[in-house]
């Protein structure tokens, strides 16, 4: 078996793991290793309201509760998607005109981008504003055709924030960046994968099965490995690499992953890795 048939097959043995949040879904699949966070707006095309933006923390919170409490790594991979029509629209507009306070809003994309492990966007629908944000705070993002993108702060009079045009400009390039954020102009999934925003856009049916299939892929790695790629991989800019590559390197060495890992290859067997 490969190492991901292993992962589906023990995750049938086990009832998943949930926690009651108003307007996300939690869940986390022990066997696997795999969160999901839904967000459950539907109704409002899943606009980040202030409690959605709170339980987002939380439940993120919770997934390094989760570690934390483990012999090891708990949680290889999380998954987040939207209920309904979209991923998500960006701010609850409704809430601007209401008042209501929105001190620390980029608290809600400090949540998937500052979780030590992977986090995969499933994109369906609209990704507007803070919703592209939120998605381009993730580590990997994959859509469905239908899906629409776009920056349409501008048209509110205030800019695009929460980190979201700089992760935008590393993966579209400072040009097209200024473009999206200027104009506000909307753009389909083929255009998304075309400018590196998304990795994939699939056919609508075929999306789910798709994020699934990729999260156990990288639920099945070594964990700690997965972690410090991301880390070295978002540190490039900020320390000098091969000095941050050969500290990551030494550190992991060290590892009993990389000891099960050895073990497993010279024994032709499938390792088991535990995150320690």
């Amino acid at each position: 078996w490969s190492a991901t048939e292993n992962i589906t097959s023990r995750r049938r043995s086990f009832p998943p793991m949930a926690r009651s949040f108003d307007t996300i879904e939690w869940s986390f699949d022990e066997p696997s290793g795999i969160g999901r966070v839904v967000l459950d707006r539907p109704d409002s095309l899943n606009a980040l309201s202030a409690t959605l933006r709170t339980e987002f923390d939380e439940a993120f919170a919770a997934f390094r509760d989760l570690d934390e409490s483990a012999d090891g790594v708990a949680v290889r991979a999380v998954v987040v998607s939207g209920a309904g029509r979209a991923f998500c629209v960006g701010a609850d507009v409704d809430e601007f005109a209401e008042g209501t306070d929105l001190t620390h809003p980029e608290m809600v994309y400090e949540a998937a981008s500052q979780f030590a492990g992977p986090v995969v966007a499933e994109i369906d629908g609209y990704c507007l504003g803070g919703g592209l944000v939120l998605a381009l705070s993730c580590d990997f993002r994959f859509a469905s055709e239908r899906s629409e993108f776009g920056l349409p702060e501008v048209d509110l009079g205030i800019p695009t924030v929460g980190g979201g045009l700089g992760a935008l400009r590393a993966a579209v390039g400072p040009s097209r960046a200024k473009r999206l954020a200027v104009t506000g102009e909307r753009f389909d999934a083929e255009r998304a994968a075309a400018d590196g925003i998304v990795s994939e856009a699939l056919p609508n049916e075929e999306l789910s099965e798709r994020v699934d299939s990729f999260a156990e892929t990288i639920a099945s790695k070594p964990p700690l490995a997965v972690r410090s790629s991301l880390d070295i991989v978002e540190a490039y800019g900020h320390e000098p690499p091969a000095q941050l590559e050969r500290r990551e390197d030494q550190r992991l060495r060290q590892s009993e992953d990389y000891r099960e890992a050895v073990a497993a290859f010279r024994e032709d067997r499938e390792p088991e890795f535990d995150g320690r």
